[in-house]
C-alpha cells in the first residue's frame, strides 16, 4: 500500500509564506512525476505545480514567480515553497504521485488560508 501525507498548511495573512511538504510511504519502487493540485470552495480542482523525477517543473500562470516545486528523491518527498500568498491562494492543497508499476496516488490534502 502507498500512502501520500501532506503537512505544511495552515492561516497566513496575505504577502506571507508556507511551505508544504508531502512525503510517500510503503512499497515504492520510483516515483516518476509529484504534483501539487488545489481545490478551492466551489471550483475545480487545477494542477498548481509539477515536478519530473529528473527536476524539469512547470507551473500554474497564477502562481509562476511565487511558488517553488522541489523534490527530494531519497526522501520520497515534494515540496512546495509558497511566497507572496494572495487570498485567492486559498484552497485544500492535493499532492499526487505516479509512481512506477502502481499508478497514480492522491494525498488526502492540507488546507492553506491566505487572510487579507
Amino acid at each position: 500500500q502507498v500512502q501520500l501525507v501532506e503537512s505544511g498548511g495552515g492561516l497566513v495573512q496575505a504577502g506571507g509564506s508556507l511551505r508544504l511538504s508531502c512525503a510517500a510511504s510503503g512499497i515504492i519502487f520510483k516515483i516518476n512525476a509529484m504534483n501539487w493540485y488545489r481545490q478551492a470552495p466551489g471550483k475545480q480542482r487545477e494542477l498548481v505545480a509539477g515536478i519530473t523525477s529528473g527536476g524539469l517543473t512547470n507551473y500554474a500562470d497564477s502562481v509562476k514567480g511565487r511558488f517553488t516545486i522541489s523534490r527530494d528523491n531519497a526522501k520520497n518527498t515534494v515540496y512546495l515553497q509558497m511566497n507572496s500568498l494572495k487570498p485567492e491562494d486559498t484552497a485544500v492543497y492535493y499532492c499526487n504521485a505516479d509512481i512506477s508499476r502502481r499508478g497514480y496516488y492522491w494525498g488526502e490534502g492540507t488546507l492553506v488560508t491566505v487572510s487579507s
